[in-house]
C-alpha cells in the first residue's frame, strides 16, 4: 500500500483502496475536504496561493502530471480566482480545506471569481477557454498538502511590513525633528560595538535623514541630558524588528521553494517516502514573531506621537497641536486610535502556534496553527502601517510648528514628496481621508529610506 494512492486518509491510512476507484478517491478527497467557512481570502492572498502551490508542484516530488501545474498557471494567468473560505485550516497536513477549495476550480466545481463576478467553478474555467481536469492517482492529495495559503497570507505580511519600517524610519526622523531631539544616540560608534545588523542601519537611515538639520543645530546646546527612550531607543527597536523581517523572509523563500506534499516520490530511486513536509510549524512561527514585533514597532511608533499631542512632553507647541486651544481638539482623538490600534495588536501577539488541538481521530495529534498566525501577522502589518502612518501626520504638523527652521536635506526631500498627496491643513477636521491616504502612501513604498 502507497498512502494517499491507494488507501484512504488520516484516520482511514490503512483502508486499501482498489485500483477502480482511485480516481473516484481523489474526487471525493477535493470535495469532502472543502469544509472551509467565513468571509473568501483577499484577491492578493489567493493569486499567491496559487503561484505558491504551483511551484511545490513543479519541484517534481508529487507525482502529478504537468497539465495540473499547467491549469494552475492558467488560472493565474486570465485571473481566475478560486472562493476559499478563511476558516478552517489548523495547519497540518497543510491548509486541506482552503487549498481543496483552490482544488475545486480545477475540477470545475467550487466558485470563483472571474471578471468580477462569482460564478462556478466550471463557468469560470469555460468563460476562459479552459476545461476541467479529472484527477489521476494522488494528485488530488498533491493539490491540497502544504500550508502555500498560510504562506501566502506570511508572504503578503511581509511584503507590506518592509514598508512599514521603512517608513517608521523616515517617520521616527520627522518625530525626532518635531520634538527637538538628539542626533547623538545614532552615533556610529555606539552602534559599533553592539553590531546587531538592523541597529545599525537604523542609526545609519536617522544620521543621513537629519544631516545638516537646522533643527538640530538650533538646540544643540540645550540643558536636557537625554531624550525618552522612544526616541533614543529608536534604533536598538526599529532594528530588532528588521533584524526578525530579515529571518522571516528567509523562512518565507525557503517554504516557497520546498515540496510539501506527502507522501514524496523521489524518481532517482523510484521511491516513495511517507514524512511530515506538509506540517506548518516554520510558517506559523515565523508569523507569530512578524505579529510581535510589528506590534512592538507600532508601540514605539504611539509614544513617540503622543509625546508630541502632549502639552507636558512636546517641548514648548501647542497641546494637541492645535491653533485655538479649548476650541478645538486637533490630534486629541487620533492618538487615541493610535492607542487603540495598539492594543488591538497586542491582542494579535499572542503566539498562534503554542496552541495545537487534535484532530483526524487522534492521527493529526499536533497541529501547526500556521493560518491562524499568518492571519494574524497580515492583520498586525495594516495596523503597524494606520500606527506609523498616524505618527508620520501628527509629526509632520509638528514639524512645521519649527517652520522658519529645516531639518535635513533627505528629510526635506520626503517631506515634499508626502506632502504632494496629503496637503497641509489647519483647524479641525474630518480626519479618516487623511489617516487613510498617509497609510495608502506607506504602502504604495513611498517613504523608503533613502
Amino acid at each position: 500500500p502507497c498512502y494517499g494512492i491507494n488507501t484512504g486518509f488520516g484516520r482511514f491510512c490503512n483502508v486499501r483502496i482498489p485500483p477502480s476507484d482511485v480516481r473516484r478517491l481523489q474526487l471525493n478527497l477535493i470535495r469532502s475536504h472543502a469544509a472551509g467557512v467565513g468571509e473568501p481570502l483577499g484577491i492578493e492572498e489567493v493569486r499567491l496561493a496559487i503561484a505558491l502551490r504551483a511551484n511545490a508542484l513543479a519541484r517534481g516530488n508529487s507525482g502529478v502530471r504537468l497539465q495540473v501545474i499547467e491549469l494552475l498557471l492558467s488560472m493565474l494567468e486570465h485571473d481566475i480566482l478560486p472562493r476559499i473560505p478563511r476558516l478552517g485550516s489548523v495547519g497540518a497536513s497543510g491548509d486541506l480545506a482552503p487549498l481543496a477549495h483552490l482544488s475545486q476550480v480545477l475540477i470545475g466545481e467550487g466558485q470563483a471569481l472571474v471578471d468580477g463576478k462569482w460564478v462556478s467553478g466550471k463557468t469560470a474555467l469555460r468563460k476562459k477557454g479552459l476545461k476541467p481536469i479529472q484527477l489521476e492517482a494522488k494528485e488530488g492529495l498533491a493539490l491540497i498538502n502544504g500550508v502555500q495559503i498560510s504562506l501566502a497570507m506570511l508572504s503578503s505580511a511581509l511584503l507590506l511590513s518592509r514598508s512599514v519600517v521603512d517608513a517608521a524610519d523616515v517617520t521616527a526622523a520627522v518625530s525626532l525633528e518635531g520634538l527637538l531631539g538628539s542626533v547623538q544616540p545614532f552615533d556610529a560608534r555606539i552602534h559599533e560595538v553592539r553590531p546587531h545588523p538592523g541597529q545599525s542601519l537604523v542609526a545609519g537611515h536617522l544620521r543621513s535623514l537629519l544631516s545638516g538639520s537646522k533643527i538640530v543645530a538650533s538646540h544643540v546646546d540645550c540643558d536636557r541630558v537625554q531624550d525618552p527612550y522612544s526616541l533614543r531607543c529608536t534604533p536598538q527597536v526599529h532594528g530588532a524588528v528588521r533584524d526578525a523581517i530579515n529571518w522571516i523572509e528567509q523562512i518565507v523563500e525557503r517554504e516557497a521553494n520546498s515540496s510539501t506534499d506527502n507522501p514524496l516520490i523521489f524518481s532517482e530511486s523510484g521511491e516513495v517516502l511517507s514524512g511530515g513536509n506538509f506540517h506548518g510549524a516554520p510558517v506559523a512561527h515565523g508569523a507569530d514573531l512578524l505579529a510581535i514585533v510589528l506590534t512592538d514597532l507600532a508601540s514605539i511608533s504611539e509614544r513617540r506621537l503622543e509625546k508630541m499631542v502632549n502639552p507636558d512632553t512636546n517641548q514648548g507647541l501647542p497641546a494637541f497641536l492645535v491653533d485655538q486651544e479649548g476650541l478645538e481638539s486637533g490630534w486629541m482623538m487620533a492618538q487615541v486610535t493610535a492607542a487603540a490600534l495598539v492594543s488591538r495588536m497586542k491582542i494579535f501577539s499572542h503566539p498562534a502556534s503554542v496552541d495545537s488541538i487534535v484532530t483526524s481521530a487522534g492521527t493529526e495529534d499536533h497541529v501547526s496553527m500556521s493560518t491562524h498566525a499568518s492571519e494574524k501577522s497580515l492583520e498586525c502589518a495594516s495596523l503597524a502601517c494606520q500606527v506609523v502612518a498616524i505618527e508620520m501626520l501628527v509629526g509632520l504638523d509638528a514639524l512645521e510648528l519649527r517652520r522658519p527652521l529645516r531639518s535635513g536635506r533627505r528629510l526635506e526631500s520626503k517631506i515634499r514628496a508626502i506632502r504632494k498627496v496629503i496637503v497641509k491643513r489647519k483647524g479641525d477636521r474630518f480626519l479618516s481621508p487623511e489617516l487613510e491616504q498617509a497609510a495608502e502612501l506607506i504602502r504604495a513604498g513611498t517613504t523608503v529610506v533613502p
